[in-house]
């Protein structure tokens, strides 16, 4: 994604939407995480049961990955809609 050559402005009703938007990325992204520690701290706890928890810390990277070029892919459509 490369920056439009001029500022855009935002509506109202855009500033809120993309609020919305930051606020489900930090949340999915966050969940994300919070599994992550908490397969971290099972491993401590429960070392027999780190193959599995391994392969579960293993996907999360993957899907935060995936949910910020959703964002992302989502800015840049609007990007895209409004240069003339």
């Amino acid at each position: 994604m490369s920056l439009p050559p001029e500022p855009i402005t935002l509506s109202p009703e855009q500033i809120d939407e993309l609020n919305r938007k930051l606020t489900d990325l930090r949340h999915d992204v966050n969940n994300q995480l919070s599994l992550m520690f908490a397969a971290i701290e099972l491993i401590r706890r429960q070392p027999a049961n780190a193959d599995r928890l391994v392969r579960s810390l293993a996907e999360q990277p993957p899907r935060i990955t995936q949910v910020v070029t959703e964002f992302l892919d989502g800015i840049e459509a609007v990007v895209r809609a409004r240069r003339p």
